[in-house]
């Protein structure tokens, strides 16, 4: 059997250096290792929670050293991470086990010189009052909720005091998993059945033809999600797609579609009948988006490559045309916490890129056709102050519906939408 630990550091490593998504990372490691139950959830737990603790660790690990977290050989720091995410974290681990298990982990490296000191820092760690600061500054939120200054003045800046740390709160806990029924092939109550005889337990969602899961193991690996039954979708994005509300038989656009959801609980609506045609910028996603609709039995999607910032003719006019625009993610760093510490100047370039494809998703719509803008973060220079300028450029465009859903309000992934209405 593998070790679990041992999986959890490389996994942070590769998710480190090379930008690799955490969810990604964690079903390939899981696939590829013999785990045991326990096993797994221990693996998941510590690369999910390092993640969304790492600035909280590393603060706390520079109290025991005498030079940055960041100076320390990667191998060995990320043997600390989990072994102090462990001590301060995982009620269940005795302090004793989270530094033995670590130091086995650096003596079997290439780094077992560093053993002593990883030793000697974990110990120290265990026996010492572990304080946080207290405060509401920026700097004092950053370092409790383990959320970068940058991002903690965003929300500060846009939503104040009260709501950013409600925010903060809500960006480390576990978040749901929700699910759209594919109705299409079968209701909400006959899928609840199905999956409760798989030992998934669910119950009903907050909106029509969804699920929440309760309690269950390997969902995506059982017979209904294999038969092409549900898919994962947040609450947030199944209410902004109903919002556009595609018409059976209607032709709608998903601009950038991958990896599909939006596109396959518009099908839904349109009760499989009409056209939506689902395109992304990548080739291999827009390959992930036409397998999805193939295991959902969802015919009228078609795909195609396409750069959602440049008009294709060959695409047509449509009906409805879904604009939700690459983003910062600051809404979901719940489910993907490695997006917080991407630098800001990664988003330097996204509120223009983002207006290209607003801008361009006009050409496609009908005269009296829906377009709906969406994002998955919280910042307003990409939401609101966004479309005010869009507004102000397309007074042709009539807006009919705003929303930004709050996690600690709507109980959903933090979410932006914007409905408009073309007038002729």
């Amino acid at each position: 059997m593998s070790n679990p630990r041992r999986l959890a550091v490389q996994a942070l490593l590769k998710i480190e250096r090379d930008g690799a998504y955490s969810n990604i990372t964690v079903n390939s490691v899981l696939r590829e290792n013999m785990l045991s139950g326990e096993d797994k959830v221990l693996f998941s737990a510590l690369v999910y929670g390092v993640l969304d603790r790492r600035l909280t660790l590393d603060y706390v690990l520079s109290k025991y050293m005498k030079t940055k977290p960041e100076k320390t050989a990667p191998f060995t720091l990320s043997v600390l991470r989990c072994g102090l995410y462990q001590i301060m974290y995982m009620d269940k681990i005795p302090d004793s086990a989270a530094v033995n298990e670590s130091v086995k982990l650096i003596k079997k490296s290439g780094e077992s010189r560093n053993a002593g000191f990883v030793n000697a820092l974990l110990r120290a760690a265990a026996k010492g009052d572990i304080d946080l600061p207290a405060g509401f500054t920026a700097e004092e939120l950053s370092i409790r909720y383990s959320c970068p200054k940058w991002i903690v003045n965003s929300f500060l800046d846009d939503y104040g005091e009260d709501n950013t740390k409600a925010l903060l709160e809500k960006s480390l806990e576990a978040p749901p998993v929700i699910l759209r029924v594919n109705t299409a092939k079968i209701t909400a109550d006959e899928l609840a059945e199905a999956l409760l005889g798989c030992g998934i337990e669910c119950e009903k969602g907050e909106i029509p033809d969804s699920l929440t899961v309760k309690k269950g193991k390997n969902l995506f690996s059982c017979e209904p999600y294999k038969k092409g039954y549900f898919y994962a979708q947040d609450y947030a994005s199944q209410r902004a797609v109903a919002l556009l509300s595609p018409a059976p038989g209607s032709r709608l656009l998903d601009m950038c579609a991958s990896p599909g959801g939006k596109s396959f609980t518009a099908a839904n609506l349109m009760q499989n009948r009409g056209e939506a045609v689902a395109c992304d910028l990548y080739e291999s996603r827009v390959e992930l988006i036409s397998r999805s609709a193939k295991r959902l039995g969802l015919d009228i999607i078609k795909t195609a490559v396409c750069d959602a910032a440049e008009y294709n003719e060959n695409l047509g006019k449509f009906d409805c045309v879904l604009c939700d625009v690459p983003c910062s993610g600051l809404g979901v760093i719940r489910r993907k916490p490695e997006l917080k510490y991407k630098p800001e100047t990664d988003f330097k370039e996204l509120e223009s890129i983002q207006y290209r494809i607003l801008t361009n998703a006009v050409n496609y719509l009908k005269p009296g056709g829906r377009l709906l803008y969406s994002t998955c973060t919280l910042r307003r220079s990409e939401n609101e102050k966004l479309v005010i300028c869009f507004q102000k450029e397309y007074n042709d465009f009539q807006k009919v519906y705003e929303h930004t859903f709050m996690p600690h309000i709507d109980n959903t992934d933090g979410f932006y939408c914007a409905l408009f209405e073309r007038k002729n």
